[in-house]
């Protein structure tokens, strides 16, 4: 399945997963009403979502986490490698932020809270389609506190251009996006990225994120 290239005239094809009927059913209808999206399917299954994937083309999956026969969390894994540029958003309710690290390292990228306003789920999707990572405030305040009561603050040595880039990536700038507005190349801008993670101790960008907000280093 080649994922599709985006232009400003084409609709968003997105494919929901979600074992809640009513919210399915609901959130299906709110994305049809709104302007430039298109729901292409949904499911309730992780299972189910893999047995079609391979014959639907969406720009972009928002998929539940805790799931009966197979969870978000397996789905996203096996879907991701298969086709490593699938863009996938997670659906999380209160109480389900311990597996959101999960989510995460499986590929998803972004997470939101079910009860997100309709004009935050608009911008969201159109972050995680345009290459970005979206997270809810709420949620990654989660990740801060998690990570403020188990590791110490460290100082990681970091260069003037690396703040520059962990700035921007806080921000949601996709590596391209920062080339330009640093005059570097992509390529430069992936060496920091990737000096980042390591002088951070981080597994990921959002470790990488909640390292910069921790210590400090970013606003957001």
């Amino acid at each position: 399945m080649a994922m599709k290239d985006k232009s400003e005239n084409r609709k968003i094809d997105i494919y929901v997963v979600d074992d809640h009927e009513i919210f399915r059913d609901g959130l299906v209808l709110v994305l049809s009403g709104i302007p430039g999206f298109s729901v292409i399917g949904h499911c309730s299954s992780g299972r189910d979502f893999l047995n079609v994937l391979d014959g639907i083309k969406p720009d972009i999956v928002l998929m539940d986490i805790e799931m009966p026969v197979m969870n978000g969390i397996d789905a996203v894994q096996m879907a991701i490698s298969r086709y490593p540029d699938l863009k996938i958003l997670a659906l999380s309710m209160f109480g389900e932020e311990e597996y959101l690290h999960e989510m995460i390292n499986a590929g998803a990228q972004g997470f939101v809270l079910k009860n997100i306003s309709k004009e935050d789920l608009e911008r969201a999707i159109y972050a995680v389609v345009e290459g970005k990572n979206y997270y809810s405030e709420e949620l990654l305040a989660f990740f801060t506190r998690k990570f403020l009561k188990s590791t110490q603050v460290e100082d990681a040595n970091l260069t003037k251009r690396e703040l520059e880039v962990l700035q921007y990536i806080a921000l949601g700038f996709t590596d391209n996006e920062i080339a330009d507005k640093l005059f570097v190349s992509q390529r430069t801008v992936n060496g920091h990225r990737a000096s980042l993670i390591s002088k951070t101790g981080s597994k990921n960008t959002v470790n990488l994120l909640v390292y910069a907000i921790k210590n400090k280093l970013v606003e957001i």
